[in-house]
């Protein structure tokens, strides 16, 4: 049950609105009263939502974002996507990464008691989910970017991975390629599922179902990549076509090819998933899936300003499309 500032003020014996002047940090209540308020918000780890702590300050107009690190590929495209659109709506923004493990999630979670954001995007890192909806629960609203295929209470936008792996699939049909190795990210995550099943099924409907001794489970790594492919040409595996997850794995695997002397795409089609800014940089330039990244975050800060402002959970995620873009990886002409 979500804790209100109505339980705070009960409990600590006092009004709501010394509460909230405790929160805002007003200096109208004296030290006893503020230490024994914030030691009962502390007990019942009371979140403050937007609307129950503006009675005597209004909103911060800052919203929080939580990202696993600011080293991914395309993390750059889905910030810049939420800043753009928060700083049009005349708000801040407060990022914060979990490069430090414990330590950073501590410190986020000290800004969250503090009310320092009015409410949260996240790119889920890693083992955070239940925290992000015990905050959710307890008032904070919050709007998930999922790259995991988690389905969560509240709001998330994602892209259509499953559509994603069926598209590849289909250009790599097209373009006559019967036998393709793919190198899968962690299967831990839903949306790795989600790009091998559409991918095996339009296999499958060609009547030309998949190989499961060329599905490789790597790490989204271009080193994972690249030693995959190394293992499996070392143990004589033919295949003419590579389906990576993620274009860093695309990118190894196009330096094991040229390494053992087959040609891309004569040989070895490559396509690849993502289609971050040096995809289409590589020798040859990269086929991708694209995901509309920049989209993405533009997508959940229009949802979580939409929340702040009163408007209903959407009930439903906002998954949006991804598409093939085709360049020299695949197709020679």
């Amino acid at each position: 049950m979500r804790v209100t500032i109505a339980d705070v003020a009960r409990m600590a014996g006092v009004s709501k609105t010394t509460v909230s002047r405790v929160l805002n940090t007003r200096g109208e209540v004296d030290s006893s009263t503020a230490a024994r308020v914030r030691e009962v918000i502390d007990r019942l780890g009371y979140v403050p939502s937007s609307g129950a702590v503006g009675l005597a300050r209004g909103r911060s107009r800052t919203v929080g974002m939580l990202v696993p690190s600011l080293t991914w590929p395309w993390m750059g495209e889905v910030l810049q996507g939420v800043v753009d659109t928060v700083e049009a709506a005349e708000f801040g923004l407060l990022l914060f990464t979990c490069n430090r493990g414990t330590d950073s999630v501590e410190w986020f979670t000290s800004q969250v008691s503090a009310r320092a954001f009015d409410g949260l995007i996240a790119v889920e890192p890693e083992d955070t989910l239940a925290m992000l909806t015990a905050l959710h629960r307890k008032g904070l609203p919050v709007v998930l970017i999922d790259d995991r295929g988690r389905h969560p209470e509240f709001p998330y936008v994602t892209a259509a991975n499953r559509e994603g792996g069926a598209a590849a699939a289909r250009h790599l049909l097209d373009e006559g390629r019967l036998r393709p190795l793919v190198l899968a990210g962690p299967l831990r995550f839903g949306c790795v599922r989600d790009r091998r099943e559409g991918f095996d099924a339009a296999y499958a409907a060609s009547g030309h179902p998949t190989d499961s001794a060329l599905f490789v489970e790597s790490d989204f790594t271009e080193a994972g990549g690249e030693e995959s492919v190394r293992r499996l040409l070392w143990e004589g595996r033919e295949f003419d076509a590579v389906f990576a997850h993620n274009d860093l794995a695309a990118m190894g695997a196009l330096s094991a090819l040229r390494a053992a002397g087959l040609r891309v795409p004569e040989d070895v089609a490559v396509i690849g998933f993502d289609d971050i800014p040096v995809a289409r940089l590589t020798q040859p330039a990269l086929t991708t899936v694209r995901q509309p990244m920049r989209r993405m975050g533009e997508t959940a800060a229009r949802m979580l300003l939409g929340r702040l402002s009163g408007e209903a959970h959407p009930g439903q995620p906002v998954v949006l499309p991804t598409s093939v873009i085709v360049r020299r990886s695949t197709t020679a002409g």
